[in-house]
């Protein structure tokens, strides 16, 4: 019994992938929207591709896996 909890509880590797890659964009959000509240403008590229990039690709991993697992199932 507690084998099958277990294997319901695990989230498949992409899945895991998706929710990483998307923390990491929206921190990176977050703290774009503290250096511009704080009066920064100039703010270096990179911070704003991990920004625009990281967040969406996330979400698209993550209903990959989702996909995944319910044809799987």
């Amino acid at each position: 019994m507690n084998d099958v909890a277990n294997s319901q509880q695990r989230k498949p590797w992409l899945m895991r992938v998706g929710i990483g890659v998307f923390a990491l964009g929206v921190l990176a959000v977050l703290v774009v929207f503290v250096l511009f509240a704080a009066g920064l403008k100039d703010l270096p590229l990179w911070l704003s591709l991990v920004a625009g990039v990281a967040t969406p690709l996330g979400i698209v991993l993550g209903l990959i896996a989702l996909v995944r697992e319910h044809r799987k199932s």
